[in-house]
Parts: C-alpha cells; sequence; structure tokens
C-alpha cells in the first residue's frame, strides 16, 4: 500500500519533507516482518533531518550492518547461498560477478544444494531399513540393500568430485583472478601496469628497480574481474631493500592464478635470424606450466620476425609447448590492442569456456569445505562392514549435515552466520 505523507519532527512538529510510504504487510515482505519504507528525497539535509527525527522515537534504532537480509534468512525467505549471491550481487564489478551472483541469488544453488541432501537422506533410507527390518529379510535381500546404499553413495561422491575438481573457478572469478606481473628490471612491467590501469598508478622510470613493493589494482578485462599485481624487477641483488622487494614479487607469482612475464624483445632475441627467445636465468625459477608473455619495445627491433616464427629456447623445439605470447611496444602503442583482445580471449578460454555461470555449485571457500567435509563422510559410510552398519548410518547423517550447512540448514554457529552478514552494508 503506498501513500503519500508528510514527515514531521516528533518533538518540534516541524515538516522535514514530503514523503510516499509502502507498507508491506509480512509474511509478504522481503524479511517476511512488517515493513515500513519511506520513499524521501535524496539531499543530505533531508537525511539527516529524518533520520534524526527517526531516532527520537523509542520504538526506532538504526538497523546494524545486514540485519535486514538476515531477518530474511531467518523468516526463511533466503538461504544462505542466497544471502550471499545477494552480497556479491551489490559487489558485483564485471559482467562475470553479475552473472554467477544473479544465480546465487535467486535460489538455484539452493535448489542444487537441496537436491544433493536430498540424495544422501534417501540413501540412509536404505541404511535406516536395513536396521529396521533387516531381520525380515533373507540375505540376498539384506546385501542388495547394503549395496543400493553404496551404489548412491558412490553416485553422490562422484559428482561433488566433479564440482570440487572445477580449478576453483567459480571462487576465483566471484572474488577476481590474480593477474601478477613479472620480469626482469626495465622490460616495462610499470609501464603496462598503468596501461591497464589507464592511469599513472606506478611510478616509471629508466632507472632499474623504480617499484620496490607490489602494486595492486581490480580491472574489468572482457568481462572478468582480474586483480592485477605490479610487482619489483628479478634479479640478484646485495640492496637489502630491493631483496625484500624481489622476494615480494616472487610470493606475488606463486599465489596468483595467473603470471604474466614482460621480457624486453631487445635484450631476449639472442638470434635474430632465427628468432629465438631466450628467458633471463633470474626469471626462469618463477615460470609457470601456463606462464604467458609480453614481449616489449618492439619497436626497437629493425627487422622484427613475424609473431608465429619466434621461439622460446627453454619450452624446446616442440610448437605445441611453447607459451601463448605477444609483442607490443608499449612506448608507441603498437601492437596493444591486439594484446588486449588476446588476453580477453586468454581469460576467456581459461575461466569462461564450459563455465554454468548459471547455476555454479562452488562460490565461496566455505561451500568447498562442506562439500569435501561430506565427500569424507560418505566414503566413510561405503568404508563400513554390513556388521557395522549403525555407525555407518551416523557418516551418513553428517554427509547431510555438512551439506545442509552450505544452505544454512543445520548452521547454528553465531560467529559463522555473523561473518556473513556483518559484511553487508547498512541498509541491506
Amino acid at each position: 500500500m503506498v501513500q503519500r505523507k508528510h514527515v514531521v519532527d516528533p518533538e518540534t512538529e516541524e515538516r522535514l519533507d514530503d514523503i510516499l510510504t509502502v507498507f508491506f504487510k509480512g509474511p509478504k515482505s522481503f524479511t517476511t516482518e512488517d515493513t515500513l519504507e519511506l520513499h524521501i528525497h535524496s539531499g543530505r539535509a533531508v537525511l539527516s533531518a529524518v533520520l534524526r527525527a527517526l531516532a527520537k522515537l523509542p520504538y526506532c534504532r538504526p538497523a546494524v550492518p545486514g540485519e535486514f537480509t538476515r531477518r530474511a534468512f531467518e523468516g526463511g525467505r533466503l538461504d544462505l547461498t542466497q544471502v550471499e549471491g545477494l552480497r556479491d550481487l551489490i559487489d558485483a564489478e564485471t559482467e562475470a560477478q553479475r552473472r554467477i551472483a544473479v544465480s546465487g541469488a535467486e535460489g538455484t544453488m539452493r535448489a542444487r544444494y537441496a537436491a544433493l541432501r536430498s540424495q544422501i537422506l534417501e540413501c540412509l533410507v536404505f541404511v535406516e531399513g536395513f536396521i529396521d527390518f533387516g531381520e525380515d529379510v533373507d540375505d540376498l535381500g539384506q546385501e542388495a540393500m547394503i549395496r543400493e546404499a553404496h551404489d548412491r553413495a558412490l553416485n553422490i561422491i562422484n559428482c561433488i568430485r566433479s564440482h570440487l575438481d572445477d580449478n576453483r573457478r567459480g571462487e576465483i572469478l566471484r572474488s577476481g583472478i590474480k593477474l601478477a606481473i613479472f620480469g626482469p628490471p626495465n622490460a616495462g612491467k610499470s609501464t603496462l601496469f598503468n596501461f591497464l590501469a589507464r592511469r599513472d598508478a606506478a611510478i616509471t622510470s629508466p632507472i632499474p628497480e623504480t617499484t620496490r613493493d607490489v602494486l595492486t589494482l581490480t580491472l574489468d578485462i572482457g568481462g572478468f574481474p582480474v586483480v592485477l599485481s605490479d610487482t619489483a624487477g628479478l634479479r640478484e641483488t646485495l640492496d637489502t631493500v630491493e631483496q625484500v622487494g624481489v622476494g615480494r614479487a616472487g610470493n606475488a607469482v606463486k599465489e596468483a592464478d595467473l603470471s604474466l612475464c614482460v621480457l624486453s624483445l631487445p635484450d631476449v632475441l639472442c638470434s635474430p635470424e632465427n628468432a629465438l627467445v631466450q628467458v633471463p636465468d633470474e626469471v626462469k625459477s618463477h615460470l609457470k606450466p601456463d606462464t604467458i608473455f609480453l614481449l616489449n619495445k618492439s619497436d626497437t627491433i629493425t627487422s622484427l620476425p613475424p609473431n608465429q616464427s619466434l621461439t622460446f629456447m627453454e619450452y624446446g623445439d616442440n610448437y605445441s609447448k611453447q607459451p601463448q605470447f605477444w609483442t607490443t611496444s608499449l612506448r608507441t602503442s603498437e601492437g596493444t590492442q591486439s594484446f588486449l583482445d588476446g588476453l580477453a580471449q586468454f581469460l576467456q578460454s581459461r575461466y569462461g569456456d564450459g563455465f554454468d555461470y548459471t547455476s555454479p555449485l562452488i562460490t565461496h571457500a566455505r561451500h568447498r569445505d562442506f562439500l569435501e567435509q561430506a565427500v569424507t563422510h560418505l566414503e566413510e559410510f561405503i568404508a563400513f562392514s554390513p556388521s557395522e552398519v549403525d555407525i555407518a548410518a551416523e557418516s551418513l547423517r553428517y554427509a547431510a549435515r555438512a551439506i545442509g550447512s552450505v544452505s544454512g540448514l543445520d548452521v547454528g554457529v553465531e560467529e559463522v552466520l555473523g561473518g556473513i552478514f556483518s559484511s553487508f552494508c547498512v541498509g541491506k
């Protein structure tokens, strides 16, 4: 019900604003409780005056962060996966994050976890039937009941494992792909960092080792959230401060989901005739199987061979083992658009292709923890002999409880709930 009203100070009776009020009768509200919304003008003075007036009422108080969403959870309107989806939707900065968050907020994950839990409970029905009525059937019947329960448990394990073996794509896309830029000094790492940031986020200089610490910013590259890190140049040094920077650079590369090695093309092109590229020794130890390369300063090479003819010596003569790379000149912008397009395509092939944005099962670390617990309990159940069926049934209950904990059906720990809801803004 919508009505036009005046907001009046309860003490001075001064008219503060001309507003619209919307009343939601519980349980047909977001919180499932009776809710009154005040639609006021958004000027700071108006907002402050109305909030001061409401504070004078003895039955009104400011909501704590996430309180409205928590009441919706406690009223059964949302489960924890929907709560997390709503929070992620508010925080979403890229298209990939938005698509994942929407599926969670709409209840897609809730339905999938409910289905998993139901399958475990159905498995428990066979075990309970064996416990209660096993003496009424012959040995063949008893064996069939246990075999059916084991087969069902094994199918559930395989289903959960297929989601656990997703290379953390759901979590990575939600929180951002950690991309570390590394390489030798003066290769153009900070210039690339500024180019991607579209601003002077890092100091650039022809003097080696301008960057001493790890600089971080978040970008949208091809619709994917990327947490970009600029690191110190990798080289042997006696400078104590520089050693710390080099150590932090190595750690950033180690912890990154993806690493981008920036090299100065004239420095690493050891044989222009054969187009052989040699990675500096200080950099080799930080390379990963999926490291990608940007060969910078291509404008300084007078006769640069085409991209497809360049060969990285460290990867052998086998073309299929050669890494993904691009040649650019960050100074003249030559090849930069090709690099951006190629990087977006690389992220798509690595994190987007084959990923079900509409119904991912794992988007938070706690989801993975509970699923791993469920698998452990299901494997314990299968390992028990028929004579230990009473204990085996308890393992199934623990597995169902672990799945229920994802949605909040079996969560009673205040620390867990507090940690989720406290990350919301006050208005939610």
